[in-house]
């Protein structure tokens, strides 16, 4: 496990939250710490792979996790059984903290099964509603296509595009509960925001650990069709 980046301003830049990326695991998997500087409190973002040792992370700098945010049930992200073998997670992480697991509505029963958490610990969400971190506001952005319940965070100027937008990539769209066109109107969401947000995702496969959404609709050839039919061709769906 790696920290790799930093993010963030000072508790006197109001709406602008503390971020950590954390490097875990074998699939290069990107962890969050999300924090609001004011009140100290902060979820740590899919924590698979090590998931005691990204909230000890946080303890060390002050923070108190207070939850687990996930940006979708995929075992990569939020532990489980996968490929014969078990990756830490969630299961592992409330062992030690009583956590409750945020995850948006579509994916909230298969996810709590898969994760191991209880039902009564499971807090749904929709797109477009506003959570609230000690008095840091995030906006969920659900981007499906990846998964069904897949989201984006935005907080301040910063977004979290998890395994729907990466550096120069996206997220895979062959999965069993994968939807292509549901993946393009999703992207199209994503390049409509101010361009100069930074983006993190899920997944260490770009040659940055970050971007900005300018850089993305300069550099990312999944954000160049403008249409369903031009995603389609450009994917072999014709």
């Amino acid at each position: 496990m790696t920290e790799t980046s930093s993010s963030g301003a000072a508790a006197t830049d109001a709406g602008e939250p503390r971020l950590i990326q954390i490097q875990a695991g074998p699939m290069a998997n990107f962890v969050y710490v999300l924090a609001d500087p004011s009140t100290r409190r902060a979820w740590v973002v899919d924590p698979a792979w090590e998931p005691v040792g990204v909230v000890r992370i946080a303890e060390e700098q002050g923070y108190e996790v207070v939850g687990v945010l996930a940006t979708h049930f995929h075992q990569d992200h939020i532990g489980g059984d996968i490929f014969g073998q078990h990756v830490p997670g969630v299961r592992e992480l409330r062992a030690e903290f009583d956590l409750p697991m945020l995850i948006h509505e579509a994916e909230a029963e298969r996810g709590a099964e898969i994760a191991g958490c209880p039902p009564h610990r499971v807090e749904s969400f929709q797109d477009g509603d506003v959570l609230e971190l000690g008095d840091l506001a995030v906006e969920v952005l659900h981007t499906p296509g990846h998964s069904p319940g897949s989201c984006c965070f935005r907080a301040g100027s910063h977004v979290l595009t998890a395994d729907t937008l990466f550096v120069q990539g996206i997220g895979r769209i062959d999965l069993p509960h994968s939807d292509v066109d549901a993946m393009y109107r999703s992207l199209q969401r994503l390049k409509a925001l101010p361009p100069e947000l930074a983006i993190y995702p899920g997944h260490d496969y770009g040659p940055e650990s970050s971007s900005t959404i300018g850089r993305e609709l300069m550099w990312n050839a999944y954000l160049r069709p403008d249409s369903l039919e031009q995603w389609r061709a450009m994917l072999g769906y014709v």
